[in-house]
């Protein structure tokens, strides 16, 4: 008598899984700001996951950047954690987001201590605060309206952006398309735009206006700047090819070159004609103009790609 052979078990998936990333950028951005002063940046992260379900995942993660700011930090080191339920169509993310900006160095004549010594910045005598980390909270919605077209907004919120003291909500839109494939080599390519407005705050009395002789805070706003809120754009196109990614992308702001500079502290800001209400010197940068930027980048997941 023939005995059947008992069903084979089925695999076990683990819910643990992990996502990581490199790339290399011809210019750093940020909400429509360079972050690498229009100079070529790299930029890795890894994220641990883990999925309670199809639809729920919780996950953890660290990236860096490498940066060129005023006062002359080391590099951006992003800590973030949050959770992805999805309904359907529907993708949403809710999360914290920690940037953490180390090996700062304060440049401020009128602080005392380490900042008096250091005094304001060379060639345009901004000041800029050694330690410019900041957190923000935040919750994202992707909706899915066919296999071509995505649409999505966010929503993020810090009460000190760049440790300035000034509160700061973040307001963007999104959408993609998946163009046709035409391209050799199993080649695809979208077209992706943003649009995003950054609702700013008052900063603190390290960022004032100064009195007529320059030795102490005065002017119009000598207990802090109330910074412009500004709208930001990109509209790219992108290329993959397995897990590779080429993305040709046009960044600008509506921020004036003067007003830019009264927001970043641009150690390359110069001039004397690109004067505002916060910005009374005149300096001005092209830290938040038009860019077009290149990136590549590679992203894996350990179960799809490595296992």
């Amino acid at each position: 008598m023939k005995v059947k052979a008992a069903p084979m078990a089925p695999a076990v998936t683990s819910p643990w899984d992990a996502a990581f990333g490199f790339a290399l950028m011809s210019d750093y951005n940020f909400r429509g700001i360079t972050q690498s002063n229009h100079k070529p940046s790299v930029a890795a992260y890894f994220e641990p996951r883990y999925n309670f379900s199809d639809t729920l995942q919780a996950y953890v993660g660290v990236a860096g950047e490498s940066i060129s700011f005023p006062n002359r930090a080391a590099a951006e080191i992003d800590l973030y954690t949050g959770i992805r339920p999805t309904f359907g169509k529907l993708a949403l993310d809710f999360g914290f987001w920690e940037y953490w900006y180390p090996g700062g160095t304060c440049f401020n004549a009128l602080i005392p201590g380490e900042c008096a010594a250091n005094g304001n910045l060379p060639i345009n005598g901004n000041v800029v605060k050694k330690d410019l980390s900041f957190w923000e909270v935040f919750a994202k919605a992707t909706f899915t309206v066919n296999d071509q077209l995505s649409i999505g907004g966010s929503v993020f919120y810090s009460p000190s952006v760049l440790n300035s003291g000034a509160d700061g909500t973040y307001l963007a839109g999104t959408a993609k398309y998946v163009l046709p494939s035409v391209l050799p080599n199993g080649i695809g390519w979208f077209i992706s735009g943003d649009v995003g407005h950054w609702f700013l705050g008052t900063s603190d009395s390290f960022y004032c206006t100064l009195n007529l002789a320059g030795t102490a805070c005065g002017g119009a706003f000598p207990g802090g700047i109330p910074y412009k809120s500004y709208t930001t754009w990109d509209l790219g196109v992108a290329f993959t090819w397995k897990q590779f990614t080429l993305d040709l992308r046009y960044y600008d702001t509506d921020l004036s070159r003067g007003d830019c500079n009264a927001f970043t502290s641009a150690q390359n800001a110069s001039g004397f004609t690109d004067v505002t209400a916060i910005n009374p010197c005149g300096e001005g940068t092209n830290w938040c103009g038009a860019a077009l930027i290149a990136k590549g980048s590679i992203d894996l997941t350990w179960l799809a790609n490595i296992k």
